[in-house]
């Protein structure tokens, strides 16, 4: 069973990176062109930058990972900038590791997280045409509450919510 940790300094990049190519890799196929399909170690890093980053190993080899955000400042997402809502991003499980549970704890983790913090939702957004995800993200408790088209993809985004309850471990 992987065990999850944060990010550590000494982590490579470059492996993270990898990691979020194997695991959109089924969504680029689907013609998704998703930041995280093709994204450098550099875009990798700028994106954790000001965020909460975990990743999930099994032995030597990072196999999960999930990024969590407070409110934005600013954003083309307009719901993410909403006070008391944190984010999430770059939620990647790797192929081989899926359907065993391990998104669901990220998830939880990334939830227990913005609770403690005093956050009253959790958001994320994922492609309309990724129907797979919405459904799954459904499942656990996240709610359509909008939709954005963000610069350069050609999808459509829908943003999911997630109300919680501070002091209290989600289900």
């Amino acid at each position: 069973m992987p065990s999850i940790r944060l990010l550590q300094p000494s982590d490579s990049l470059v492996e993270l990176t990898t990691l979020l190519h194997r695991a959109y890799a089924s969504l680029a196929r689907m013609g998704l062109n998703y930041t995280a399909v093709d994204q450098t170690p550099e875009t990798t890093a700028q994106r954790i930058q000001g965020g909460t980053c975990w990743v999930a190993t099994h032995g030597a080899s990072l196999v999960g990972t999930l990024l969590a955000q407070p409110t934005h400042a600013k954003s083309n997402c307009e719901y993410f900038t909403r006070p008391g809502v944190a984010c999430v991003h770059q939620f990647a499980v790797d192929p081989d590791h899926q359907g065993r549970g391990l998104g669901r704890q990220l998830l939880q983790l990334a939830e227990q997280w913005a609770a403690d913090r005093g956050y009253t939702e959790l958001a994320m957004d994922t492609a309309e045409p990724a129907t797979h995800l919405v459904e799954l993200y459904g499942r656990l408790g996240y709610r359509p509450v909008g939709s954005v088209q963000w610069r350069g993809k050609v999808y459509r985004s829908v943003v999911l919510s997630k109300p919680l309850v501070a002091g209290i471990t989600p289900p």
